[in-house]
């Protein structure tokens, strides 16, 4: 593991030529979406890229995560996405790393997914306070974190970005929901945003000591062997840990084994780039 996080230490990384939008997004819950978003965010941060954190879920673990205020009332991107606030108002530097910046969500965002039914351009509101925010501020990678639900906060999500990561824990029932969630996007992309992309695909959840997280991982990568990354993330306390102290894995034990395997993720994916 020494070598490793040396080698991993050493790397500079490439900044993409134009802003990369992920969202993250799997409709099954507890597979480490949010965890995935804050880690990969703050590790790209630590090397030096500019990074954005947008926190769809009402929860707001994602804010939580990244050490930011998203108490009730808090400006957020509820105020974006149903209000006309500019994104810029409601945007907080993040204490993880100099680069890291984070859109919080509050409460308020529960009752978004019925205030926006009635709205015109329902489905384009995230993506339109994101590209006027572009405009006038740079990022090198945004992260969209949403809830496990595909309702109409999750489809602005995708709407907004032009890859989606999904995270696969390596347990029973890995790709139970999957096929569904790749015809939504292909819907999405046919209909409302034709950028879309499925372009990563990162196992979570790791337990390299059973023969159920080989085989999961053996089929994951025989149905997606271009989008799915070599990186894997270990079942670690750690990383389950991180939160409960408003940090990232990467600030809270930088010398953890899921440490490492973020900064790994988030070098594949630099190294990757944009797909065409």
């Amino acid at each position: 593991m020494t070598k490793r996080r040396a080698a991993a230490e050493q790397q500079v990384l490439p900044l993409p030529s134009r802003t990369r939008i992920f969202t993250i997004s799997n409709q099954k819950g507890g597979v480490g979406k949010t965890t995935t978003v804050v880690n990969l965010a703050s590790a790209l941060a630590k090397y030096g890229a500019r990074v954005l954190v947008i926190d769809l879920d009402p929860q707001g673990n994602a804010s939580t995560a990244v050490g930011v205020e998203h108490r009730e009332g808090t400006p957020s991107v509820y105020d974006v996405v149903v209000g006309e606030t500019p994104m810029e108002d409601v945007v907080q530097s993040s204490p993880e790393a100099e680069g890291l910046f984070c859109v919080p969500a509050t409460i308020d965002l529960a009752g978004a997914e019925i205030e926006l039914v009635s709205m015109v351009a329902r489905e384009q509101r995230l993506a339109r306070a994101l590209q006027e925010y572009l405009e006038r501020v740079d990022f090198d990678y945004i992260f969209i974190d949403c809830p496990p639900s595909l309702g109409l906060l999750t489809i602005n999500a995708f709407v907004a970005a032009n890859e989606v990561l999904i995270p696969i824990q390596c347990e029973y029932y890995a790709l139970e929901g999957l096929s569904q969630l790749l015809k939504n996007i292909k819907l999405i992309e046919k209909h409302l945003n034709p950028k879309l992309r499925l372009s990563t695909i990162l196992l979570t959840m790791y337990d390299s000591r059973t023969n159920l997280a080989h085989q999961v991982a053996a089929d994951v990568r025989e149905h997606f062997p271009k989008e799915t990354l070599a990186t894997v993330i270990p079942r670690s306390v750690r990383i389950s840990e991180a939160p409960s102290y408003g940090q990232s894995v990467i600030a809270y034990d930088y010398g953890s084994s899921g440490s490492l395997a973020y900064l790994e993720a988030a070098v594949e994916i630099a190294r990757r780039g944009v797909p065409r």
